[in-house]
């Protein structure tokens, strides 16, 4: 198992996610940004508005989320 923040994923706080796999830590930092969406938590909704940028851009958001991934791999076990 490894974690990764809010922040190194591209969001706003130093929320803890820790799965055995980079998706399943996607996907609960996808949970935890609906969260944010629906409190309307304001430095949350600024990180999203930055994401949704980058998805203009499908090459750009692809070597970013490769890059996270990777970043991921190097992580060490927890």
């Amino acid at each position: 198992m490894k974690t990764m923040t809010c922040k190194q994923l591209g969001g706003a706080c130093e929320k803890e996610f820790q799965a055995n796999t980079f998706e399943e830590i996607v996907e609960l930092s996808k949970k935890h940004g609906m969260e944010m969406y629906q409190a309307q938590d304001k430095l949350h909704l600024d990180a999203m508005s930055a994401m949704q940028e980058l998805m203009q851009k499908p090459e750009a958001m692809h070597d970013w989320f490769e890059n996270k991934k990777s970043e991921y791999k190097s992580l060490s076990e927890d």
